[in-house]
């Protein structure tokens, strides 16, 4: 993996939207994917993160239904990719204008950090507005947040190479 060591100061430089919202997109896929299999192999609910996300807006009693119906799991989805396109929008406002998609290995490092930054946003600071959430803080969804944020990130890097017509090379070649 090379990192290239530019300077990586602000500069005025507008992220590419549609790329950043395919990511978040791909990424809040990956890390649907990783978690339920996750919590599935480990012999656990695989329902229960569909459960709070669809508590979000649906309130605490779906908190208590063993299987969620049509309803909580379409209001859980349409949670969870709102706000996986939305962290993918927010990331790549933290990359392009800090030239974080210079590199492959610099869009790693940034969105492992963002994802870190997300975990820690979702399970201690949201856990005050939605106190369901802190019972999901653990080992699991913190690799899944890093896995979110490595796959949006790069997912980014890529994605913004391609529409540019470059070959995925960084920015600065």
């Amino acid at each position: 993996m090379e990192l290239h060591m530019h300077s990586h100061h602000f500069a005025r430089r507008m992220p590419d939207w549609r790329a950043a919202a395919i990511a978040g997109f791909a990424a809040g896929v990956v890390f649907l994917v990783v978690e339920l299999i996750a919590l599935w192999l480990m012999g656990q609910s695989p329902w229960g993160p569909l459960r709070m996300m669809a508590a979000i807006v649906m309130g605490r009693d779906v908190l208590s239904q063993a299987v969620p119906g049509a309803s909580a799991l379409l209001a859980a989805l349409v949670v969870h990719f709102v706000l996986s396109i939305l962290f993918g929008l927010i990331l790549a406002l933290i990359m392009a204008p800090f030239s974080f998609d210079s590199s492959i290995g610099m869009a790693s490092l940034a969105g492992a950090l963002f994802g870190v930054a997300v975990y820690v946003i979702d399970f201690y600071g949201m856990t005050r507005v939605f106190p369901w959430f802190a019972e999901a803080r653990g080992s699991l969804s913190f690799l899944a947040h890093v896995v979110f944020g490595l796959v949006a990130a790069d997912s980014y890097w890529k994605l913004e190479r391609n529409e540019a017509g470059e070959s995925g090379t960084g920015v600065n070649g």
